[in-house]
């Protein structure tokens, strides 16, 4: 072990900064608790299921007991209308927008030795790599100017190579690029961070280089199996350090945070539990619980035996019922699903209240400035079911009604943190965004549609306008004239 990794494991964790959340030095997932409420609501009746869906239909955050009684519904009418209640809830709060980013792998060494991952430190058959800012600069070059994004989620591996000054430098120079277009200019304007957790000081400055999103995911809160998957003598093999990061990130002054688990590691019920209660003890806290939850499923990757997994293979149907049901438990958060999963699952959970999703995805190191490459798999930390690009995922959405949305105005307009939260339950910040995203996808389709998407989503965007006309009157007029600034080439218009 060289030196800096040597440094790099003594300096990152502070005992410190765990031991002053801990309640009797303990920390806030109490497994006893979680099991006896899947035991003690094992057979919801109906009545009952029918009152908690009326209670997230207020966008109220369901209890613990609650969404155990929801995890535990078999009968096929009562989650034929949990479905739609689902469905419901989150066009109550988010309309008819879906918001799409794309990852961004800008290295893959890594100290850790996670027995599920591609990158582990210990795979020696993998092909290891950190960009430099120049070659970052080309990979937002085509991600910004070629595909058209204009949000990331930028993943670091936990490395000495990858820290913290790396990362700030890094995300200085996405936000430098500036890439001409067909009739404006194409930039990433929101750069959220998937990255390992860090002490409050590196947070801080994590938070003044212009974060948008914070995203650690605990991987597992059954914390046996967190040990077996996790290597006591590595950074990640700490629970506490990596269950107390978001605390942290709060208390940093970090707004918007995102959690999420690895499914298929343990029993899927008892991690929608953990994160449930893991989005409650932040809200009880710090006043806001998760701005996202991410629901990432075991995937093959290179070097790893998935077959040890086997026992909480989580099928397409409960992987399903997982969304479903944390969009119903936690009604005003944002929900993740990637190109991990297929182009056919991906469709399917649409319609459960997912509200953000990638495209045109590549996930190994350097992968976006060498389109013509083949996504190996020994350059990738897992592999990807749904490589389709931005456009054909955008006309895919068109068709079915949907808006995409680039809109990034919150977090430059203050709308962060509780306020975003505050304001998504009272239906308020779905007004801001539906403008917005009616903004941000014309500036889209003028500047990289292909005419086939152009064709479908005109009336779409049609529609949306003709809403807010009728809708927010008052806001109309505005709408409009930003609206022809974008169509005469000005850029980056927000309400």
């Amino acid at each position: 072990m060289s030196e800096a990794v040597l440094s790099h494991f003594k300096n990152r964790i502070k005992q410190n900064e765990i031991d002053k959340y801990l309640v009797d030095g303990k920390d806030f997932i109490n497994e006893d608790e979680i099991s006896a409420c899947l035991k003690k609501n094992f057979e919801p009746d109906a009545h009952q299921v029918k009152d908690i869906l009326k209670k997230s239909l207020s966008i109220k955050t369901l209890s613990v007991d609650e969404t155990a009684c929801l995890l535990n519904v078999k009968d096929p009418d009562l989650l034929l209308e949990m479905k739609k209640t689902a469905l419901e809830v989150k066009q109550k709060v988010y309309d008819h927008r879906i918001v799409t980013f794309a990852p961004l792998y800008l290295g893959n060494f890594c100290v850790n030795k996670c027995l599920y991952c591609g990158f582990k430190n210990d795979n020696t058959d993998i092909s290891r790599r950190v960009l430099s800012m120049e070659e970052i600069k080309k990979e937002v070059e085509a991600l910004a100017g070629a595909i058209g994004h204009k949000r990331l989620v930028v993943v670091y591996g936990e490395h000495p190579k990858n820290d913290i000054d790396y990362i700030i430098e890094s995300i200085k120079t996405i936000y430098g690029v500036s890439v001409p277009t067909k009739h404006g200019v194409g930039n990433i304007r929101r750069v959220n961070v998937n990255a390992p957790p860090f002490s409050i000081k590196d947070l801080i400055k994590l938070r003044d280089v212009g974060l948008g999103t914070y995203q650690v995911f605990q991987e597992t809160y059954h914390h046996d199996t967190y040990r077996k998957v996790h290597p006591s003598q590595t950074i990640k093999g700490n629970y506490a350090w990596r269950l107390y990061c978001m605390h942290r990130a709060l208390e940093a002054g970090i707004d918007d945070v995102g959690i999420g688990v690895l499914f298929g590691l343990y029993d899927w019920k008892f991690e929608v539990l953990g994160l449930l209660v893991h989005a409650i003890e932040l809200e009880k806290k710090f006043g806001v619980g998760p701005h996202t939850i991410s629901f990432p499923r075991l995937e093959p990757a290179h070097n790893v035996e998935l077959d040890q997994f086997a026992r909480y293979h989580v099928s397409d149907e409960d992987f399903k019922k997982v969304i479903m049901i944390l969009r119903l438990s936690v009604p005003h958060v944002g929900l993740i699903v990637t190109a991990r999963e297929s182009e056919q699952m991906r469709r399917e959970v649409l319609e459960l209240g997912i509200t953000q999703t990638d495209a045109s995805s590549r996930i190994g190191v350097g992968a976006y400035d060498a389109p013509g490459e083949k996504q190996r798999t020994e350059k990738q930390q897992f592999i990807l079911g749904d490589t389709r690009s931005l456009d054909e995922v955008i006309r895919e959405f068109a068709k079915r009604g949907l808006i995409t949305s680039f809109c990034t105005a919150g977090y430059r307009c203050g709308r962060t943190g509780k306020c975003i939260m505050d304001l998504l339950r009272d239906g308020t910040e779905g007004k801001f965004c539906k403008l917005n995203a009616i903004l941000t996808f014309r500036e889209w389709l003028d500047d990289f549609a292909s005419e086939e998407t152009k064709k479908v989503a005109e009336p779409v965007l049609a529609k949306e306008i003709e809403e807010v006309k009728q809708n927010m009157p008052k806001l109309y007029p505005k709408l409009m004239e930003y609206y022809e600034r974008i169509k005469l080439g000005e850029r980056d218009l927000y309400l």
